[in-house]
């Protein structure tokens, strides 16, 4: 795979938090969950929804697609999912089977469940074991709270040891954004001003015609701040991608899909391959959500996105376990 990567020099901080974002009714306005057989095609920067069918012949033929896998939570033995490993296997095998093979995987975060032991490894063979040429990762909390990220920054810290990295593949600038290693209390991301000054640096050369996809854990808008759903400087960070006409953002850490559009962005969240979270505000607080066995799989899953270079049309297609 021939592409530009770049990391960033230096560590992050933090800053200050915001608004809720969206309320109740917003939210079952804007959510999709997995398994209602949907097609999100972006094109200049609005969503609209079309059935997930078979590719017809007067179908363009995909330039490329990539997999967003997330939350595997290796380690997690709980009630909501005592087999996790079990279900990231699963995603992993639908992986394989993908037609055409993904140009590469992202996983944005929580790969493991507190750092359980072997768990970077089991995750990162599984894997390498698809025909995805290459794994760009972004850490979760669960994959830095126990060490400060020491071991995550050693295994995908990159030649600088920071983990930010950007690169480029077939006309699209791919960002990869690092938010937990400020975890705030309450559960806030933070990206930091090293990084925010690094972001603003890689994107300045670019032309505002190229797509950008920026990938992270914590969502970068307001999902419900009361539970830590936002990251503080998101906001911050989304300024310098304003000139841009095509930005797509993708999260994990919320273990639902939710999708947003602000004028050229659109920001999808993403299923969980381990277990749900209740939808914001619904309940006593985020956390592994049991919900009846046979609906499991329902609620867990993975994201292909397609893209045909020269149409400004990006397909986000997300598949249930079921």
């Amino acid at each position: 795979m021939s592409d530009r990567e770049r990391t960033a020099d230096e560590g992050a901080d933090a800053a200050v938090s915001g608004g809720d974002g969206v309320d109740r009714r917003g939210f079952l306005q804007c959510m999709a969950w997995a398994g209602t057989g949907l097609v999100w095609t972006a094109t200049g920067g609005v969503l609209l929804p079309r059935t997930l069918r078979p590719a017809t012949a007067a179908e363009p033929r995909l330039d490329f697609s990539f997999v967003q896998i997330s939350d595997t939570h290796i380690g997690f033995k709980g009630e909501a999912n005592t087999d996790a490993l079990g279900t990231f296997t699963q995603a992993v095998t639908r992986i394989k089977a993908l037609e055409p093979a993904p140009a590469f995987i992202i996983h944005t975060g929580d790969i493991t469940h507190a750092q359980k032991a072997g768990a970077f490894d089991t995750v990162a063979e599984a894997l390498k074991d698809t025909r995805a040429a290459r794994v760009f990762y972004v850490p979760g909390e669960n994959d830095v709270f126990a060490d400060g990220g020491k071991e995550y920054l050693a295994r995908f810290g990159g030649p600088t040891g920071t983990g930010w990295q950007s690169f480029d593949y077939k006309g699209i600038h791919f960002i990869g954004l690092i938010n937990v290693l400020n975890f705030k209390a309450g559960g806030v991301g933070s990206l930091g001003p090293a990084q925010l000054d690094w972001l603003k640096k890689d994107v300045e050369s670019l032309s505002s015609s190229t797509p950008l996809v920026v990938f992270a854990h914590v969502p970068l808008w307001a999902v419900y701040p009361k539970w830590g759903w936002v990251t503080d400087d998101g906001e911050q960070a989304l300024s310098h991608l304003k000139r841009f006409g095509s930005v797509t953002v993708l999260n994990g850490h919320i273990h639902q899909i939710l999708q947003k559009v602000e004028g050229t962005v659109s920001f999808h969240t993403a299923l969980s391959t381990a277990f749900p979270q209740p939808a914001p505000g619904m309940g006593e607080g985020p956390g592994p959500l049991k919900v009846p066995a046979e609906q499991l799989r329902r609620v867990l899953g993975l994201r292909e996105v397609n893209y045909v270079q020269g149409r400004s049309r990006l397909a986000v297609v997300d598949s249930p376990l079921t």
